[in-house]
């Protein structure tokens, strides 16, 4: 643009050189020929002052030149460090552009790790449906098939092994109260696992093989009356007979009649006869623990209520101090 200015501005002064020149021309011929020296006069101040315009002008152009260059040098530096720091800033936008990628992929990462925790923690727990949930997130978030699956596959190995767990807890309960001879607290037991188990097979058995073992049981009961009468264990047979009261129905009962009936004369005899040398040989700590016995065991016989009326005597004179032997 500068070097087309000057090129204009020097096309301009050439011209009006060349009218000044025309003037002086003109003016020296009329001064020759005497008719008036204005015109050269006027043509010389042209042309001396278009010279001087001229070289005026060619000073500022190149001042100009002169001052727009030291202007480019001075601003060179800024322009420079502009330009660095554009490049800087370049760099910087890259640069962000990477770190939030990575802190995508970083985040990323935390956020998997946080679920797979979360899948543990629910497992643990022993919430197996909210860990199921979040390994089907695993997958549809992150696309992780495989290791949502393999979340899958523990969760449902640590769901049996929990529910086994359960299970023979439970079973186990079962067969300490049927030891116990619990039978009514065994069937509770079982009616609350067949509640929270109905489909498992062992579980839906559970009442039926109570009462399997309380009939197998009660059999044993009766067997071993039976012996205990064939050897003539009162004592043992009396014991037994009080066990089968929880077991026997009527007609078992009556079946068992006869038996029980010996066996409970021959038991009261007994306490009378030892009863009876107690009182004879004034053994009052022994008769007062003999009449105890045929209170508590037989309490609707004539001989309890016979020993009901002497029974505080008898303590009474157990209490008393023994005589001083001579």
């Amino acid at each position: 643009m500068d070097s087309s200015r000057t090129s204009s501005y020097s096309w301009v002064f050439a011209i009006v050189l060349v009218l000044s020149l025309v003037i002086v021309g003109v003016g020296v011929y009329l001064a020759a020929k005497g008719a008036s020296w204005s015109m050269l006069a006027a043509g010389s101040v042209c042309v001396v002052g278009t010279l001087l315009a001229w070289a005026l002008a060619e000073t500022l152009r190149w001042t100009r030149a002169a001052a727009a260059e030291q202007l480019r040098e001075a601003l060179r530096p800024f322009d420079e460090r502009m330009e660095q720091y554009s490049v800087m800033l370049n760099l910087i936008s890259e640069q962000q552009l990477l770190s939030d990628r990575g802190k995508s992929i970083a985040y990323r990462n935390k956020d998997r790790e946080a679920l797979k925790y979360a899948i543990q923690e629910e497992i643990s727990h022993g919430d197996y449906e909210a860990a199921w949930r979040l390994a089907d997130e695993m997958e549809n978030s992150f696309g992780n098939r495989k290791e949502a699956e393999m979340f899958r596959q523990l969760i449902e190995e640590k769901r049996s092994d929990n529910l086994r767990r359960q299970i023979s807890e439970g079973v186990a309960q079962v067969d300490k109260l049927i030891r116990a001879e619990r039978w009514s607290a065994a069937h509770r037991e079982a009616q609350m696992l067949l509640r929270r188990f109905p489909d498992h097979e062992q579980v839906r058995k559970l009442p039926d093989e109570i009462e399997a073992r309380r009939t197998q049981f009660k059999k044993q009961l009766i067997d071993s009356f039976n012996d205990a009468v064939a050897r003539k264990d009162v004592d043992g047979a009396i014991e037994l007979l009080k066990r089968l009261d929880l077991y026997v129905t009527a007609e078992e009962a009556s079946a068992l009649q006869e038996n029980a009936q010996m066996i409970i004369r021959t038991k009261l005899e007994r306490l009378r006869t030892q009863f009876a040398e107690a009182v004879h040989q004034a053994n009052w700590a022994e008769a007062v623990r003999i009449g105890d016995q045929m209170i508590r065991d037989f309490p609707n016989t004539q001989m309890a209520r016979q020993v009901r009326e002497n029974i505080e005597e008898l303590r009474q004179r157990a209490a008393e101090p023994a005589p001083a032997s001579g």
